[in-house]
C-alpha cells in the first residue's frame, strides 16, 4: 500500500517539529513556523535534522550550538561551497523564521552505526 505524498509530508513535518523541541524548558517548543519553512522550502532535500532528511548537505541537528544567528542568516542568504544562495528565493520573514528554528536545533547528530556483517 502506497502512502499519499501529502500524508507523508505531514508526517515528516510533524516528526521534524517533534524532534526540534528545545531542551531549555519543559513544553517550550522551537519555532513552529521555522520548522514549517524548513519543510516547505525543501531544506530536507539536502539537510537532515535528527536523522530525518537528505545527506547532500551537512546534518543540521546541532547547528544551533555551532553557529550564531548572523552566521546562520549569512549561510542561508549567501550560501557557500555546494550550498546555493537563497537570497532571491526567500522573503526576509522566511529567513528569520528559519534562523530562529535552526537556533533551536542543538542536539548532537545521531551516530551512524555501521551494519554488522555476519561471517559464516
Amino acid at each position: 500500500m502506497r502512502i499519499p505524498i501529502k500524508i507523508w509530508q505531514r508526517f515528516v513535518l510533524l516528526l521534524v517539529f517533534t524532534l526540534s523541541l528545545t531542551r531549555k524548558g519543559a513544553g517550550e517548543p522551537a519555532n513552529e513556523r521555522g520548522a514549517t519553512e524548513f519543510h516547505d522550502k525543501g531544506c530536507l532535500q539536502c539537510h537532515a535534522i535528527g536523522g530525518i532528511g537528505g545527506h547532500k548537505g551537512p546534518d543540521l541537528s546541532g547547528v544551533g550550538r555551532r553557529k550564531n544567528k548572523n552566521a546562520l542568516r549569512q549561510q542561508i542568504l549567501e550560501g557557500s561551497g555546494a550550498m546555493p544562495a537563497f537570497r532571491e528565493a526567500l522573503t526576509g520573514d522566511e529567513v528569520e523564521e528559519l534562523v530562529r528554528y535552526l537556533q533551536h536545533c542543538r542536539a548532537k547528530p545521531p551516530r551512524q552505526v555501521a551494519p554488522q556483517l555476519s561471517v559464516q
